[in-house]
């Protein structure tokens, strides 16, 4: 049994794995082709993209070679040889089991040494792939460095040879201090440049040109001086000198969450939910000195013991009463001014208001961004574990199926193994972005899906077990047999 699931898992990561390739060359044609770039980069590319892989082709071989093997199995009664024998399901499982623990440590292993290392691979080589062909580094939609020109590059359509035509460029030129100080917007746009030559020409037509200009004195810098023009064709040299050297195997230090391991996840949430609270907390004392709420009063700790408890006492009036409070709204301050002087804290007040509320949504935004960030490093954290247990679980699903259904071979046990993992997929990828919004948890975001196909696994091989069918509708058709029963028996007599 162990070797033929063996036979049937390493067949069927095979096929998946040469499937999810040709899959991910159609998402990166328009990036890879026509770009003239190596076939050995192109390679590399797609080498070190299989690891990332992984992470939905384990889990659908482990599925689908379950069904594969066990469905066979039944299908040939040798399951029913196995009973008559005396040996359970579990028992003839036994082997497979700890083949599939094994395989879960594995993974984890993978997931949490190879993939990262593969993600950061990826991560250096696209950007010198940028580097080196400028054309590629251009994506439509976003804004796009290029790097070592100091200016980004958005545009909403490439289109032509080698996606040299561009429609609707926004183009930012940043200063030495990194400062974007130069916008420039035209409808059109084409890339020009040889091989003989290390200059590549940005040729713009029907724009316009606006910069900001730097004062040295404090005067003219309060006068915000700029500059604009319209211009039909406006031509940017960018220099390829140093793109042209560059080092296709160039390591830098950047990581995101997916190029982490588990120990270094750890920390790096650890500081970033300390960060973020130290940001909410100076924030929010930022905003109470600015309205002046919620003043702590020190006490004087010089004063006599006999003044203290003096001004403990209430101060009484004639009539031995405390005088209550006469401002009870609004109204009643604002009365406490001139005419003139209404306008004037009725105006501050609103500029205030204006002002505190504009802080508070800018605020709120760069908090949004840095909890997305946290909240993306627990699930990738919890997804390593996941994607570990998932395969167990799988297996779980799976085996008990296939002796269910008891049917071997490429047709049925295909269909619901990709069902089944496509259920599981999509519930993944919701949980996941809805954990990266913070609407759910990303604890809850990385197991939802896991969590869903556990008690399907401990139902199927309960079933499995006791030898029943995938659905008991004996109970449902003998329902309905009563019912009709009922009805002849009306018809009769009448």
């Amino acid at each position: 049994m162990l070797s033929r699931f063996l036979f049937n898992f390493f067949s069927s990561f095979v096929i998946l794995m040469f499937i999810f390739i040709f899959q991910t060359i159609w998402l990166f044609i328009d990036d890879l082709a026509g770009k003239g770039l190596d076939i050995v980069i192109i390679g590399k590319f797609l080498f070190y993209l299989m690891p990332n892989l992984t992470e939905k082709v384990l889990p659908l071989t482990v599925l689908l070679s379950s069904i594969l093997t066990f469905g066979t199995l039944a299908e040939n009664y040798e399951f029913a040889a196995m009973k008559a024998s005396g040996i359970s399901l579990q028992r003839s499982m036994l082997s497979l089991i700890i083949f599939i623990v094994f395989l879960g440590g594995v993974t984890f292993y993978f997931a949490n040494s190879v993939i990262p290392a593969s993600e950061q691979k990826i991560y250096n080589l696209r950007r010198n792939i940028a580097k080196v062909k400028p054309a590629v580094a251009i994506v439509e939609g976003v804004f796009s460095d290029f790097e070592g020109a100091d200016m980004n590059i958005k545009v909403d359509r490439k289109y032509g040879e080698n996606d040299r035509f561009l429609e609707n460029v926004t183009i930012h030129l940043k200063t030495k201090t990194k400062i974007n100080s130069t916008v420039i917007k035209a409808k059109t746009g084409e890339l020009k440049s040889s091989e003989s030559s290390d200059i590549l020409q940005l040729v713009l037509y029907d724009g316009h040109y606006y910069r900001d200009l730097e004062k040295s004195t404090t005067k003219g810098k309060n006068t915000y001086p700029f500059a604009n023009a319209d211009f039909d064709t406006y031509t940017m040299n960018i220099d390829l000198s140093e793109f042209n050297n560059v080092d296709m195997d160039e390591e830098r230090d950047i990581s995101t969450e997916k190029m982490k391991n588990v120990s270094r996840l750890t920390k790096d949430i650890d500081s970033l939910k300390h960060d973020n609270l130290r940001i909410v907390g100076a924030f929010a004392k930022n905003i109470q000195t600015r309205i002046g709420a919620f003043i702590e009063t020190k006490k004087d700790s010089l004063l006599i013991p006999e003044l203290a408890a003096q001004k403990a006492k209430p101060k009484k009036f004639e009539n031995d009463s405390i005088k209550s409070d006469t401002i009870l709204s609004r109204n009643d301050v604002i009365n406490l001014f001139q005419d003139w002087q209404k306008v004037q804290v009725i105006t501050a007040a609103k500029t205030n208001a204006s002002n505190l509320l504009t802080s508070i949504k800018g605020k709120k935004n760069e908090l949004d961004k840095r909890y997305e960030i946290y909240n993306r490093h627990i699930l990738a954290l919890h997804k390593k574990f996941a994607l570990a247990l998932s395969c167990v679980i799988l297996f779980f699903v799976g085996a008990p199926l296939g002796a269910i259904i008891r049917k071997g071979g490429i047709g049925l046990p295909m269909v619901i193994a990709i069902i089944l993992f496509l259920t599981y997929y999509f519930i993944g990828v919701f949980a996941d972005n809805y954990a990266k919004k913070n609407e759910i948890h990303p604890i809850l975001g990385a197991w939802l899906s896991t969590m869903i196909m556990l008690p399907l696994s401990i139902v199927l091989t309960k079933r499995a077990t006791a030898d029943r069918g995938l659905m008991n509708l004996d109970g449902v058709v003998e329902f309905f047999q009563k019912i009709f029963k009922k009805k002849e028996k009306k018809t009769v007599t009448t």
